[in-house]
């Protein structure tokens, strides 16, 4: 049988070849779409740094993604999620005055140092200065003490002494803790991708892209390591009380049961006063007597010679 064709369709080699290009097009553009979808979008091609200015678009890539980072990265991902508060970093410090008894003031400093070190207690420093004929002691510690321990170091130094005042105040520092943090992670991400540039083996790069990289990258860890240490000063004031405590003697107003009396204060302090007055005329008397040996002599010698001659002359 013979087949005949339309004049205005075309042959059905011709025909069956283009359904096969759509078909095969359509195929593929499946194929794309859903290694699309598995994968999620494909990331842009790292830029070369080979040319020149290369390590300098690199800075502003790294500085561009640390622009867009959240403000709220150092807060936990489910707080900002819920809308739930920030915990709170709260660095609170007691300043505190005790009287002690002049002969127990040295015992009781002792008592309450030696306490701080019983207790998740971290001691600043400690001065005492006993007392003297010149000047009344006094001694103090500055330490950092642990919440949970802060009553216990409190109840102790009640013991040994009587509180004469107590102020404490707070200081917020949630703002810095998470400023700080968010830092940190930012330059860690940053030091990473340096790092895994100068591990690339693939994309070739001159000895000065390579340079500036490991330059970057040293800065980068200084930034780190000086974050990191402020963020551990932070959590030494936020983590721990910082408690000061100052000791003065007692001062009493009255003697053997009486009355304060200034009268009798003076009769007692009598002689200690004529002993300094006979002090400070022995060395008035050091002072001057050399002069008058030199000066004072010959001067009355001279006024006695002319008080003769003028007697003579009136004779």
């Amino acid at each position: 049988m013979t087949h005949r064709t339309h004049p205005f369709l075309p042959p059905v080699t011709g025909r069956r070849s283009g359904i096969f290009l759509l078909v095969l097009a359509a195929a593929l553009s499946l194929g794309g779409c859903d290694r699309h979808d598995a994968k999620g979008a494909a990331p842009p091609p790292a830029e070369p740094i080979s040319a020149p200015g290369g390590s300098m678009r690199m800075k502003q890539v790294a500085e561009a993604r640390e622009q867009q980072a959240p403000a709220t990265a150092g807060a936990p991902a489910s707080d900002v999620a819920q809308g739930t508060p920030l915990q709170r970093y709260l660095a609170v410090r007691q300043d505190l005055n005790v009287e002690v008894a002049p002969d127990q003031l040295a015992d009781a400093w002792g008592k309450v140092r030696d306490l701080c070190g019983t207790l998740q207690c971290e001691l600043l420093s400690s001065s005492l200065l006993r007392e003297t004929p010149q000047q009344p002691g006094n001694a103090m510690l500055e330490m950092r003490v642990a919440p949970a321990d802060v009553d216990k170091l409190l109840s102790g130094l009640a013991g040994v002494a009587h509180v004469v005042s107590q102020n404490t105040t707070s200081e917020d520092k949630t703002a810095e803790v998470i400023d700080v943090e968010a830092r940190i992670k930012n330059r860690v991400e940053f030091r990473d991708s340096l790092r895994l540039m100068l591990r690339d083996k693939t994309t070739k790069r001159d000895m000065s892209d390579l340079l500036e990289i490991q330059r970057t990258l040293a800065d980068t860890q200084a930034e780190l390591d000086s974050s990191a240490t402020q963020r551990k000063v932070l959590e030494q004031q936020t983590t721990k009380q910082h408690i000061q405590i100052q000791f003065t003697p007692t001062r009493t107003l009255s003697q053997g049961g009486c009355s304060y009396n200034p009268m009798m204060r003076a009769l007692r302090e009598a002689g200690s006063v004529l002993a300094e007055s006979v002090g400070v005329l022995i060395t008035f008397l050091a002072a001057v007597l050399p002069w008058l040996l030199l000066v004072g002599l010959p001067l009355v010698w001279l006024v006695r010679l002319v008080w003769r001659r003028r007697r003579a002359k009136a004779a």
